[in-house]
């Protein structure tokens, strides 16, 4: 089922005119009273309602929907005179609207936020009743605390269709914990982070778990953008196999960064169960100060003979499995090893392919030293406007590229890096 027509959108039912309201038989008489409305998650489309909670002569009960004819703000009604009440049982994937969602956090995918569901909105489509969209804004919450006859009136203020919505349902016994990638892939891995952050520890854990369940590439690409202090509560719980795998999916500078978190204790452990080839490098990037460029550097970086050709230099960007952003220049070797200069990507692409790199070489390009402090990186990115800038041991052989993602990662604020109004609610 796709997302509701705003032209032909069926009438609006909330869900705090339903509970506490009248459950009625065919002819009108009133048996008991509505206590919450049920509805089955994770299939497609808007959530159908299931089945409602009553309680009727003191006593709660479930009732199918199946059983009913009519749904409105005075009441619930049945298709018969009789009454056929079981006792209630969760069943997979099924959730109480009051109880297990209204007044909670959700996640609004599209505006890549948290909010809460003020109101729970219900309409009759598709030939069922469903779950159409919250009510995130003041409103919702009013109508609640009128007098049903006067809370009626209270139009919907900030509806938000439910195909832009996620729960948290990690609380709910009979529901997996589900936040499908299909939506948070929309978002930016700092995004998700983001609201990993915003979120509770339970919360938190249950997207954390939900987009390594779908992606595990995303999941470490999530961890890789966390805070320090969130990557060590998300990841002090966790066995030493998964922290490494998690750590193996990272850039190795990005992955230093964390093992360098983690209790003396666990350091080692964790780094012997990486691959070999990973190891090394995040065991080298472990050996610089974590505030200068050896710490800031990734070890991923192209470095060429200057007597390559441009079409074997574009076949090597091609083929290499090296962040794109890393690889915004190939680096230019001379015949003892030493740094010469660098090559943008850009300039690859407009040279004649049989020319060599020597011939398209930017010898101006600065070198810096493992030890060279932020201060210094940044002033010479700025001026020879640089998005990379090499690293070189004190023998000018390359070691590592630092970017001006990892420079602003490092200097400003996390206050700065996050997007205005992330944190607070609708």
């Amino acid at each position: 089922m796709s997302a509701v027509n705003a032209t032909q959108a069926p009438p609006i039912l909330h869900l705090s005119s339903v509970v506490g309201s009248p459950l009625r038989d065919s002819a009108g008489e009133r048996l008991g009273r509505v206590e919450d409305v049920i509805v089955r998650l994770g299939g497609v489309g808007y959530p159908p309602i299931t089945g409602f909670l009553v309680r009727v002569a003191g006593r709660t009960s479930f009732l199918g929907v199946e059983r009913i004819s009519d749904m409105a703000p005075d009441g619930v009604v049945l298709r018969t005179e009789k009454l056929d009440l079981r006792h209630f049982e969760r069943r997979p994937e099924e959730v109480l609207l009051k109880r297990d969602l209204l007044d909670r956090q959700l996640i609004n995918v599209e505006g890549a936020r948290l909010v809460r569901a003020n109101e729970i909105e219900l309409a009759h489509a598709g030939g069922s009743w469903r779950v159409v969209g919250v009510d995130t804004g003041p409103r919702g919450g009013l109508r609640r605390l009128l007098p049903k006859g006067l809370g009626v009136h209270i139009a919907t203020g900030e509806f938000l269709d439910w195909a832009g919505v996620e729960p948290f349902v990690g609380h709910v016994p009979t529901v997996r914990l589900r936040v499908p990638h299909p939506k948070l892939a929309k978002l930016h891995p700092a995004q998700i982070a983001d609201l990993v952050e915003a979120a509770s520890r339970p919360e938190g854990e249950e997207i954390i778990q939900a987009v390594g369940d779908d992606d595990r590439e995303l999941e470490a690409d999530v961890f890789e953008e966390l805070d320090d202090q969130h990557q060590r509560e998300f990841l002090e719980d966790r066995p030493d196999a998964q922290v490494a795998a998690i750590l193996s999916r990272m850039a190795p500078d990005d992955a230093a960064d964390i093992i360098g978190e983690l209790d003396e204790d666990r350091r080692e452990p964790v780094l012997a169960l990486l691959p070999v080839s990973h190891r090394v490098k995040v065991r080298a990037l472990l050996g610089y100060d974590p505030a200068e460029a050896g710490g800031l550097m990734s070890p991923d970086f192209i470095l060429l003979a200057g007597t390559t050709a441009v079409s074997e230099a574009l076949r090597e960007v091609r083929e290499s499995p090296i962040a794109p952003e890393l690889l915004t220049s190939v680096f230019v070797r001379g015949a003892d090893g030493t740094l010469e200069g660098s090559v943008p990507v850009a300039a690859l692409l407009r040279a004649a392919e049989g020319s060599r790199l020597e011939a398209v070489i930017k010898h101006e390009v600065p070198c810096i030293p493992p030890d060279a402090p932020f201060e210094e990186i940044a002033r010479l990115m700025a001026d020879y406007n640089l998005t990379a800038i090499p690293v070189a041991d004190e023998h000018e052989a390359m070691v590592g590229v630092v970017t001006v993602d990892d420079l602003l990662g490092a200097m400003l604020p996390r206050s700065w890096r996050r997007r205005f109004g992330l944190l607070g609610e609708d």
